[in-house]
């Protein structure tokens, strides 16, 4: 063989090792990593290394804390903006994740919508504190067309002589009560007490929405009022649109809630008899953005403070105080728009008199497609179409 041919040969030969080594590289990353979001760890790889770690910080006395992660509603985000838009959410997710957690750290998708952080070197209340700023984030996240990521947690810390197993345990059944308690929140595992005591969330949460409620009214009779009769015109058209049960309870919260940011605007322009001039608008226009900020301050209300800050945004991107269109914002932010804008078109206010239900209806689908959303508004109509049908009384 001749010396070029040989030269020739090594140098295939060469090649063919350097593609194999490629090759059984990416078979071992593939191996140790989750595929969907390419960032985290595989289930089965996090399970091996929590068995060490859990281990060694036991052995030394270091804490140790673990967090799981569900995404709320993930099987309705599927079928409002399909299966890819929903794996690009995790995929999102899991980027997220892995830039905000540390070197020591690790994380895994443990499977469909859920994910596993084991924070080393922490103790729980220190890991609580770093997901409830990753569940603030996540509220502003956009993916296509999917904005703002809701997300349950349960976070646990490593007591001594704990195994894995009972690690992950105690981090599920802080993951259920913050399901339980409407998702969108971090709740820490605390030991029960008693088996008869409520949950802390469920009651703080139930508690919280009838002082607010009170205090509305207390402020603004007409508007308390009202706000409790868009309640139910908007689980109706929610259940219309088949949103799930958990999101509807969240609209109905945000529907009952709705006009809280009008107890920061001054009585002179809560109260004036007559129309607003524009710095009074202005004023008026802050009411969503201060509704927010109430309500972000409580516990597993991210949201229904959400809600409340858009609904008064357009389907033609002209409302405020973000200017969004279209499925950008919130469906229960539109339901809401439509609904209390039928009220109130219904409604004696001081500067006039309520409208004929019909000339509402007229108002509601002349306008679809501008500042409602038209779906929003074909199950609205329907559904006061069916009450007078059926005989009733409209809302």
């Amino acid at each position: 063989m001749r010396i070029r041919d040989r030269n020739s040969l090594a140098e295939q030969l060469a090649a063919a090792r350097q593609r194999i080594a490629e090759l059984e590289a990416t078979l071992s990353r593939l191996e140790h990593r989750d595929p969907l979001t390419g960032t985290l760890l595989s289930l089965r790889s996090f399970r091996a290394q929590l068995e060490l770690d859990t281990a060694r910080a036991d052995r030394y006395g270091r804490p140790l804390s673990v967090a799981l992660l569900d995404v709320d509603r993930f099987r309705q985000l599927n079928l409002e903006h399909g299966y890819a838009a929903g794996d690009a959410v995790l995929a999102g997710l899991g980027g997220l994740i892995s830039e905000r957690t540390r070197m020591n750290d690790l994380a895994c998708r443990t499977g469909g919508d859920e994910f596993a952080i084991l924070f080393g070197e922490t103790g729980p209340a220190e890991a609580h504190g770093a997901i409830e700023r990753l569940l603030l984030e996540l509220e502003d996240v956009e993916i296509g067309p999917v904005r703002g990521i809701s997300v349950s947690v349960g976070v646990a810390g490593l007591t001594s002589g704990e195994r894995p197993e009972a690690l992950l345990a105690a981090a599920a059944l802080a993951l259920e009560e913050a399901r339980a308690a409407g998702g969108s929140q971090a709740v820490l595992f605390k030991p029960a007490v008693g088996d008869t005591t409520p949950g802390l969330a469920e009651v703080s949460q139930g508690s919280v929405i009838a002082a607010l409620a009170s205090a509305l009214e207390e402020r603004d009779r007409y508007t308390g009022e009202h706000s409790e009769s868009v309640v139910d015109l908007t689980a109706r058209v929610g259940e219309a649109l088949a949103i799930g049960s958990d999101e509807i309870e969240q609209v109905r919260t945000a529907a009952l809630l709705h006009d809280i940011g009008k107890v920061g605007v001054p009585d002179q322009i809560l109260h004036k008899p007559g129309k607003l001039d524009e710095r009074e608008w202005e004023i008026m226009r802050q009411h969503p953005v201060i509704g927010e900020r109430i309500l972000r301050a409580i516990p597993g209300f991210g949201a229904v403070a959400r809600m409340v800050r858009h609904e008064h945004e357009r389907w033609d991107g002209g409302g405020y105080p973000d200017g969004l269109a279209g499925k950008a914002i919130p469906v229960g932010s539109r339901i809401i728009l439509a609904c209390d804008a039928y009220h109130a078109m219904t409604s004696d206010r001081p500067y006039r008199k309520a409208m004929p239900h019909a000339d509402a209806m007229s108002e509601l689908s002349g306008n679809a497609g501008s500042q409602f959303d038209p779906d929003v508004v074909q199950a609205l109509v329907g559904y006061l179409f069916g009450r007078r049908q059926a005989g009733l009384a409209a809302v």
